[in-house]
């Protein structure tokens, strides 16, 4: 699916006539360089790849340099493919306007990292739930793993505690609000996953 790469600059609301608050979130989107265009021919699949956001040419690898310069623009930050394009040739650029009023997209990013959680904020657990009857510091624990001498092991995939978080996230059919293609921002309704200045992908 066409899309393009934005970062995420916050949350905000829009208001309507009758004074109803959307919540919205504000989306820096492109404007996009095509680094490279890949063929059936050459690649085993059709896809265009994308550059967004500036990066230094000291911090830049010179394989990734020697890419940039290939595609005669500045070395970017972000790269990613999008399939779905149609008559894109190297260092054309991809902007907001793609996407229009009332279009819903799919949001792709990094969700924020929360670190070592139980199981109660990581699974949804209840605990135990009272602090009465000779509990002692139960109110948010696991309880039982498994069963005593059969099968004597802890099941494979049993929900417990652990890393929470960072990790990729896919929000579908979110709405966009408005676009505005002058300032390459895009408000869409919701949240999308990702800590503000995170890059994220946008599909349609």
């Amino acid at each position: 699916m066409p899309g393009i790469i934005g970062k995420k600059v916050g949350m905000t609301s829009i208001y309507s006539a009758e004074g109803k608050a959307t919540p919205c979130t504000l989306i820096e989107a492109g404007p996009c360089v095509v680094t490279q265009v890949k063929t059936l021919e050459k690649d085993g699949y059709q896809a265009v790849q994308l550059g967004f956001g500036e990066k230094r040419v000291k911090s830049t690898p010179k394989a990734l340099k020697g890419h940039f310069d290939k595609a005669k623009t500045t070395p970017k930050e972000k790269l990613a493919e999008f399939k779905g394009f149609d008559n894109l040739n190297i260092g054309d650029v991809v902007s907001s306007s793609l996407f229009a009023d009332g279009d819903f997209v799919d949001v792709i990013g990094t969700s924020k990292g929360k670190g070592f959680q139980g199981v109660v904020k990581r699974h949804g657990f209840a605990g135990v739930g009272e602090a009465t009857h000779g509990q002692h510091n139960r109110l948010r624990a696991p309880g039982s793993i498994g069963a005593c001498s059969f099968p004597s092991r802890v099941f494979p995939g049993m929900r417990m505690g652990g890393q929470t978080g960072n990790g990729r996230v896919k929000t579908a059919n979110l709405q966009i609000v408005k676009v505005l293609t002058d300032k390459n921002l895009i408000l869409i309704k919701g949240s999308i996953p990702g800590h503000n200045g995170a890059f994220v992908l946008i599909q349609k």
